[in-house]
C-alpha cells in the first residue's frame, strides 16, 4: 500500500488487487479454493479492510492536504502544472490521478478542502461509492 494516495486506479487494477489481496488472505488462513469458503468468510476471519477502500481513503485525504497547503512544495506544484503541449493522445486518454477527485467533488474542489469539517464529510461519501460498488 505504499504511495497508493498517488495510484490511479482503472477497473482492472482494482479486479487484480482485490484479487491478490483475497490470495493472500488465503494464504493467511491457510484454507485453498477447494474448502470452497466464500469471500464474505473470509473476510469475516480475518477482519481486514478492503485495499481499494484503504486505497481511496488515502486518496482522499491526500488530496485535501495538498490542496490545503500555501508554501509552493513540489506536489502542489506538480498538482498545478500543465504541459506545454496541450494535447493528449488521439486514443481513448489515460485517467489522471486529480480526475476522480474532480469528477466526485466538482472544479472547486480546492475550496471544499480548505474547510476541513466540509472535506471529511465529502471524504465519507467518496468512500462509501466504493464500499457500495465493492
Amino acid at each position: 500500500m505504499y504511495g497508493c494516495e498517488t495510484w490511479t486506479l482503472n477497473a482492472q487494477a482494482t479486479q487484480r488487487l482485490r484479487v491478490t489481496q483475497r490470495a493472500m488472505e488465503r494464504c493467511v488462513l491457510r484454507i485453498t479454493r477447494r474448502n470452497r469458503k466464500t469471500n464474505e468468510w473470509i473476510r469475516a476471519e480475518t477482519k481486514v479492510e478492503d485495499v481499494i477502500t484503504t486505497a481511496k481513503k488515502l486518496k482522499w485525504k491526500w488530496a485535501g492536504h495538498i490542496a490545503r497547503r500555501t508554501d509552493g512544495r513540489w506536489t502542489t506544484n506538480a498538482l498545478h502544472w500543465i504541459p506545454r503541449e496541450k494535447k493528449r493522445p488521439r486514443r481513448r486518454p489515460n485517467a489522471r490521478w486529480l480526475d476522480e477527485i474532480k469528477c466526485f467533488s466538482g472544479a472547486t474542489w480546492m475550496r471544499i478542502a480548505a474547510d476541513r469539517d466540509m472535506w471529511k464529510e465529502k471524504g465519507e461519501a467518496f468512500i462509501q461509492q466504493w464500499i457500495e460498488n465493492g
